[in-house]
C-alpha cells in the first residue's frame, strides 16, 4: 500500500495514494462541507463547497471531493481566503431558496416562542407538554398571552386566507389549562449548583426572565426589586382588568419557588450602593425598565390633579386605584394611554373618559385591538388635537387645546402635527393624565459608570447585552428604551446565555444567532402557498358582558375552551421547514455568515426578481413530496436515483439559473418509476426532497 506525505492546515500527514483530499480530511478530524458529495455516489462537484487550496499549483482552489493526494502537497482546507469562497457559494445558493427555516410568526416573535410546536401539540390534545415548551423561551406564557400587542400575527401567513390564529390567546389557553391542572406552573428543575452568584436589579419581564433560565443553569440568584412585589411595568403599568394579580403572582412567584431569591422593598443606589452588588457577586443584571414619565411639556402641568400615566397606573397596581372624577382626559395615543383611558372610564357610573391625540387614528401607535376596546368602552377620541396649557378652576381644571393638522413626514416617518393657528379652544376636567412616553431614569447606570445612548438607554452590545464593565449586563427597557414586554422577556434570556457563558470562563458570544431563510414579506409570497387552505373563521375570545366592565375591575377576557382552542390551531398552516434541524444549507450559511440578499435582484447582479426559483411543490406520490422551490441543484438525488436503484426518475431540466430538478417531460412524481424507496431522501442536504408525513 503505497503511501504519500502531506500537509493539511500545516499538520504533516501520511496518506494513501489514490485517496481523495475529501476522505483524508475526513480521516484525519478536519470537516470539509459538501452538498452534492455522498459515499455511496461517484464525485460531481457541482456545489464546490468543498473547494480547498492545493500548493504547489497553479493557485486556484479544487473541489476536495474529486481530487487525488499526491506527494508533497501542502492543502488548505480552511482558512480566509478558502472560506470566503464557500460563503460566495451559500450567498448564491441561498439567493435562490425559496423557503422558510422558521415559520414567519416564530422570526417575528421577540422571544423567539415555537409557535408552529405548541400549536401542534395543542391539536393533539397536549397542552401540558405545550406549556412547557413555550417556556423554553419564554417562562410567561399566561402573562404574554393577556397583554402582548401580537407581532406575531401580524407576520401570520393565515393573513392570506381570511386572518391571522389567535397565537396571544392560545398561549394564555396552554398557561390555564396547564394552572387548572395542577394549581401551579410546572418548571423544569434547576442544574446542578454552580457555585456562582448573580445579582439582578429589577423583578419586571426582563430581570425575572433572565433569573429563570439562569437558575436553570444551576447558578444562585438573587433579585433586587424597589417595589413590594415583582412584575414591573406589567404590574404597575398594565390594569388588573388586562391582567390580573393572579396571573402575576402565579408566573412571577414560581421562579421564587425554583430557588430564585427575591428581595423586595430594597432600593439599588439607596438602601444598598450598586458598587456593592459589583463587587459581592459574580455577574450583576441592570433591568430596571423605564420608569420615568415624560412631561406634557405644557403649563400647569405640575398642578394638582395631573398625573402621568406611570404614576396612575402604578398607584393603581399598588391597589389604590385614584379616583380621577367624572371628565378625565388622557394625553397620548400608545397603549399607556389607552390603559389609562380605560381604567378611568371605569370610575363610576358617571365617569367619562377622553383621548387626546395631536396625529390621526390611522397614525395612532397603539395596537388596533386596545383602541377598539377603548372605543367599545365609551371612551372618547380627539384626534389631532393637542393640549397648550393647563389652569386650576375652582375644584376643576381648565385645558387649552388646539387642533393640529398634518404636515411633511418627520424623523420617524409619520406626518408631523402643525398647530392651526386660532383653533384653541378649553374644556374642564376633573383630571389630566399625560401619557407620551417613557424614558429610563438614569442615576443607578450613572453611578455603576455605564454610558447612556442618545435616548437615554443603557449602551450594551446588542447581543450579548454586556456593558463596558466586565459582569455587568442590562437588558429589558433600561437598554432599549420603552418597549414591549415580550421583547423584554426574550432579552433576558439572551442575556442569561450571555452571562453563564460568562461565569464559566467561555468566550461571551451570546445567544446563537442561526441563518434564517425567508420566502419573503407576506404581501408577495406565492398564491399557490395558499390554493388548498379552506377558508375557517378565527375564534374569538370570549368576554364578560358590556355592563361587568366598566363597574368592576374583573378581567375582560375569560379564554378559550378546549374544543375552541384545538379548533383555533387547526388553522395552523404549519408553515416552515420540516428538515430545519438537520438542514446542511442552513448549518453552514451559519457557519460561513452568508447572506441570503447578497445576489438580490438588481441591475448590478442581472438578475431579475421574476427568474428566482418560486414556490413549485408536487404532493402526489404518496410516500415522496418534491419541494422544487427548496432545491440547490446539487444533484444529489438525481445521482442516487440513477446509481443507487437505476431508475432515472428524476434530472436537471433547463440550463443555467433557471435549472430545476424535476421529474423529466413535466411529469409529476406519481406519474414515473418512482417506488418510494428513499435512496433520493437520504442524500437530499436540503428538505427540496422528502418522506411524506404520515396522515
Amino acid at each position: 500500500m503505497a503511501m504519500v506525505n502531506i500537509t493539511m492546515n500545516e499538520k504533516p500527514l501520511q496518506v494513501e495514494a489514490g485517496t481523495t483530499i475529501l476522505n483524508a480530511a475526513e480521516a484525519a478530524g478536519f470537516e470539509i462541507p459538501t452538498f452534492c458529495h455522498a459515499g455511496n455516489l461517484k464525485p460531481f462537484t457541482s456545489c464546490f463547497m468543498c473547494a480547498v487550496k492545493v500548493e504547489p499549483g497553479r493557485g486556484n482552489l479544487v473541489p476536495a471531493c474529486a481530487t487525488k493526494v499526491a506527494e508533497g502537497q501542502k492543502i488548505t482546507v480552511s482558512g480566509p481566503e478558502v472560506d470566503a469562497s464557500r460563503r460566495m457559494c451559500l450567498n448564491l445558493l441561498v439567493s435562490d431558496h425559496c423557503g422558510d427555516c422558521l415559520p414567519p410568526c416564530q422570526t417575528a416573535c421577540p422571544s423567539s416562542i415555537d409557535i408552529k410546536g405548541f400549536l401542534a401539540l395543542v391539536r393533539a390534545g397536549r397542552e401540558e407538554e405545550a406549556a412547557t415548551l413555550i417556556r423554553e423561551k419564554a417562562p410567561f406564557p399566561g402573562t404574554l398571552g393577556r397583554i402582548c400587542p401580537r407581532p406575531c400575527e401580524a407576520e401570520c401567513r393565515r393573513n392570506r386566507v381570511e386572518g391571522p390564529i389567535a397565537i396571544c390567546n392560545m398561549k394564555r389557553y396552554v398557561a390555564d389549562t396547564e394552572l387548572a391542572a395542577h394549581k401551579k406552573p410546572i418548571l423544569s428543575a434547576p442544574a446542578v449548583p454552580t457555585g456562582k452568584k448573580v445579582a439582578i436589579i429589577g423583578a419586571g419581564p426582563a430581570g425575572m426572565s433572565a433569573a429563570y433560565f439562569l437558575r436553570l443553569q444551576g447558578h444562585a440568584v438573587t433579585v433586587f426589586e424597589k417595589h413590594k412585589a415583582s412584575g414591573g411595568m406589567l404590574r404597575y403599568g398594565i390594569p388588573y382588568y388586562r391582567l390580573p394579580d393572579e396571573t402575576l403572582k402565579t408566573e412571577f412567584g414560581a421562579i421564587e419557588d425554583l430557588g430564585v431569591e427575591a428581595r423586595y422593598g430594597v432600593e439599588i443606589g439607596k438602601d444598598i450602593p450598586a458598587k456593592k452588588l459589583e463587587a459581592d457577586y459574580d455577574a450583576l443584571i441592570v433591568a430596571i425598565g423605564a420608569q420615568g414619565a415624560s412631561p406634557i411639556g405644557v403649563p400647569g402641568e405640575d398642578l394638582p390633579g395631573v398625573w402621568s400615566g406611570i404614576q396612575y397606573l402604578g398607584e393603581s397596581g399598588e391597589g389604590r386605584t385614584p379616583n380621577l372624577g367624572s371628565d378625565v382626559y388622557v394625553v397620548g395615543g400608545g397603549n399607556t394611554a389607552m390603559d389609562c383611558v380605560r381604567s378611568a372610564i371605569r370610575g363610576g357610573p358617571d365617569a367619562k373618559a377622553t383621548c387626546l391625540y395631536r396625529r390621526g387614528r390611522e397614525e395612532m401607535p397603539a395596537n388596533d385591538m386596545e383602541i377598539e376596546e377603548a372605543e367599545h368602552e365609551g371612551v372618547a377620541f380627539s384626534y389631532l388635537t393637542a393640549p397648550v396649557k393647563i389652569e386650576q378652576d375652582g375644584e376643576k381644571l381648565k385645558l387649552t387645546l388646539i387642533k393640529m393638522e398634518l404636515g411633511e413626514p418627520d424623523a420617524s416617518g409619520r406626518r408631523s402635527p402643525k398647530p392651526v393657528a386660532g383653533s384653541e379652544y378649553t374644556v374642564s376636567a376633573t383630571a389630566v393624565v399625560g401619557a407620551i412616553g417613557q424614558r429610563v431614569l438614569p442615576d443607578l447606570a450613572r453611578d455603576l459608570g455605564l454610558d447612556l445612548a442618545r435616548n437615554g438607554a443603557i449602551v450594551a452590545d446588542p447581543l450579548t447585552f454586556q456593558t463596558k464593565r466586565p459582569g455587568v449586563f442590562a437588558c429589558g427597557d433600561c437598554q432599549t428604551g420603552a418597549n414591549i414586554a415580550v421583547r423584554a422577556v426574550g432579552n433576558g434570556r439572551k442575556t442569561a446565555v450571555a452571562v453563564d457563558q460568562y461565569l464559566r470562563g467561555e468566550e461571551v458570544k451570546g445567544e446563537q444567532v442561526l441563518f434564517n431563510s425567508q420566502m419573503g414579506p407576506l404581501d408577495q409570497v406565492s398564491e399557490e402557498l395558499f390554493k388548498d387552505a379552506k377558508k375557517q373563521a378565527r375564534i374569538t375570545m370570549p368576554v364578560i358582558s358590556d355592563g361587568e366592565r366598566t363597574s368592576t375591575e374583573k378581567e375582560v377576557e375569560t379564554g378559550f375552551i378546549p374544543a375552541e382552542a384545538r379548533k383555533e390551531a387547526e388553522r395552523c398552516l404549519e408553515c416552515g421547514c420540516e428538515a430545519v434541524k438537520d438542514c446542511k444549507l442552513r448549518e453552514y450559511a451559519t457557519k460561513y455568515g452568508a447572506d441570503q440578499n447578497y445576489f438580490a435582484p438588481s441591475a448590478a447582479t442581472s438578475i431579475e426578481a421574476d427568474s428566482r426559483r418560486a414556490y413549485q411543490v408536487d404532493l402526489s406520490h404518496p410516500k415522496i413530496q418534491l419541494q422544487t422551490n427548496k432545491c440547490i441543484n446539487c444533484a444529489a438525488c438525481v445521482r442516487a436515483c440513477a446509481e443507487v436503484k437505476g431508475l432515472n426518475v428524476l434530472g436537471l431540466v433547463n440550463r443555467g439559473f433557471a435549472t430545476r430538478m424535476l421529474a423529466p417531460f413535466g411529469q409529476s412524481l406519481v406519474g414515473t418509476k418512482c417506488d418510494g424507496c428513499g435512496e433520493c431522501v437520504k442524500v437530499c442536504p436540503t428538505a427540496g426532497i422528502m418522506e411524506k408525513k404520515a396522515g
